[in-house]
């Protein structure tokens, strides 16, 4: 994965009602670090944010919790609903990559202790017989 995959741009769309929603969401999550916020329009807050750290589900979840309402328009919620599925299956794909040290190890001793047939049985006087 290339490092500017790690690194999500997205927009937060607000409900018309009650307004300023935007302003006031900047304001909350400007104390977040690794967030890049720009207000760009009244009911919309455009956040750039690195994957590993922040979710665009996890911002807006914090948000409603709130008292924040996003917006409801149906387009808005597919895009919403698409971005959440990427984010996930990305953050999976991440953690399965890491590489898991200890179940390496253990394969190791499992694999140093069996009984596989690798083994040269041959006295060790007799192999340099020429």
């Amino acid at each position: 994965m290339q490092p500017s995959d790690l690194e999500k741009s997205r927009e937060i769309f607000f409900h018309s009602v009650p307004s300023g929603q935007a302003e006031r969401a900047l304001v909350l999550l400007q104390g977040l670090e690794g967030l890049t916020l720009k207000l760009v329009h009244p009911r919309r807050l455009h956040v750039r944010y690195p994957i590993r750290e922040y979710t665009l589900q996890g911002l807006e979840n914090a948000l409603v919790s709130q008292g924040f309402v996003l917006d409801t328009r149906v387009m808005t919620r597919l895009k919403r609903g698409l971005a959440y599925f990427c984010e996930n299956v990305q953050r999976r794909n991440l953690a399965a990559n890491e590489p898991d040290i200890k179940s390496q190890q253990a394969f190791v001793k499992v694999y140093d202790r069996h009984l596989h047939g690798d083994r040269d049985d041959t006295p060790e006087e007799w192999r340099g017989y020429k």
